[in-house]
């Protein structure tokens, strides 16, 4: 679900067996967290929207690589495991099981933690951000059309 947040899409993988993986209803504190993260997704909305009607527009994907935003930074054409939702939100998502930290390249400009888990940074820079469960490592740019909308959902889904 962490992942999905950051998507135009968040939806679950059920599948045709769910007893054999761990499912959002699988435990209270799991329904808790879903219920946390499809908050965030839903208070995200304006800036999805954005997001699409500028990929239908433009044939820009919602998610993308960071090159596409940093082409003249050779660490954003060889980062494989982070990408950028629309133009504005970075996203590194903890990949393994038992992670709690991850990684991240911040290409040049001025970044904010959107849980506020982390100093605001200015890259290009590589940093180890803290990702536990429920704050995965999402950082939004300072200086974004949507700054209101993370410093919302900072204040109120952040520690």
């Amino acid at each position: 679900a962490e992942y999905s947040v950051f998507t135009p899409v968040m939806r679950t993988h059920l599948g045709n067996k769910p007893d054999a993986n761990h499912q959002f209803y699988s435990s209270n504190d799991t329904l808790a967290q879903f219920a946390r993260l499809t908050q965030i997704h839903a208070r995200l909305t304006p800036y999805t929207a954005y997001c699409v009607r500028k990929a239908s527009e433009m044939g820009i994907p919602a998610q993308r690589p960071l090159f596409l935003h940093y082409e003249a930074e050779s660490e954003a054409w060889s980062t494989q495991q982070q990408y950028m939702y629309g133009p504005d939100l970075l996203v590194a998502p903890v990949i393994h099981r038992g992670q709690t930290s991850v990684e991240v390249y911040l290409p040049g400009d001025d970044w904010l933690h959107l849980f506020g888990m982390a100093p605001s940074v200015v890259g290009p820079v590589t940093v180890t951000t803290d990702s536990p469960m429920g704050f995965p490592a999402v950082y939004y740019r300072r200086n974004s059309d949507f700054a209101a909308l993370f410093e919302a959902i900072t204040l109120e889904f952040g520690v």
